[in-house]
């Protein structure tokens, strides 16, 4: 009895554990955050979240940081604009007494993103080796402006995600690999407003995983087809009862 509350405990506090950090993960202050959506065509939609005060810090843009300030969407979206950007959303929020933006980005060539001031302090490479995509991210330093007095604790951090199509063969972020093939990549802030450099590498495979769902889909699908043509032949071949009875009357 004593050995199975103590196998019980142990199970509860792993549970707990694990509840904290996925609890921790979930509600934790990220300032600046920007998600990666890649098509193996090179093209994606980049989400970029951030707190107005550390856009500032981190890119240089001027805007108004003012809790009870509006977002001047329509400078927002000329900042996201270009040749190769397609913005075609922009939200806003307010936590902890800040302004947040919430923006969308469609991109052509997620190759040709350093070229916009937006995303300038990363460079970026998409390429096939063999089998395998392989891409990578090199983001370098930060604008460094002086965010004024953004009410900050110290506890923040910067979040860049990688949502890839394909199956994931190899990565450096140092996590497992999330649900929906995300890779995840984190920093505090303070390491990203002093420019500490970081790198994102990933590898995948070069069939889309929509790719191998549809096929594997039409796979079951003609064996299904197959088994209900079979036993519909076996149904019309097999003598109905009697039958022979009857003509020999």
């Amino acid at each position: 009895m004593r050995i199975r509350g103590r196998t019980c405990l142990i199970a509860c506090l792993v549970i707990v554990h694990a509840a904290c950090g996925e609890a921790g993960r979930l509600f934790r202050q990220f300032e600046y955050e920007e998600d990666v959506y890649l098509s193996l065509d090179g093209s994606g939609t980049v989400y970029v979240n951030s707190s107005i005060a550390a856009l500032n810090a981190l890119r240089g843009t001027s805007f108004d940081t003012a809790p009870t300030a509006r977002v001047d969407r329509a400078a927002v979206r000329e900042y996201y604009s270009g040749s190769n950007l397609h913005v075609s959303r922009i939200t806003a929020t307010r936590r902890s007494n800040r302004r947040f933006v919430h923006v969308r980005i469609d991109v052509d060539d997620v190759r040709r993103l350093g070229e916009s001031p937006a995303f300038a302090w990363s460079s970026y490479r998409f390429t096939r080796q063999g089998d395998e995509y392989v891409y990578e991210q090199r983001i370098g330093a930060a604008a460094g402006r002086d965010a004024g007095h953004a009410g900050w604790n110290g506890r923040e951090a910067v979040a860049f995600r990688l949502h890839l199509p394909s199956r994931i063969t190899g990565q450096n972020s140092g996590t497992a690999v999330r649900r929906g093939n995300i890779i995840v990549w984190e920093q505090p802030l303070a390491d990203r407003l002093r420019g500490a450099p970081l790198t994102l590498t990933a590898r995948m495979q070069t069939r889309s995983i929509l790719y191998r769902t549809l096929w594997l889909f039409g796979a079951t699908f003609a064996a299904v087809a197959a088994a209900f043509g079979l036993v519909i032949w076996w149904v019309m071949r097999r003598p109905v009862r009697g039958s022979h009875h009857a003509d020999t009357v």
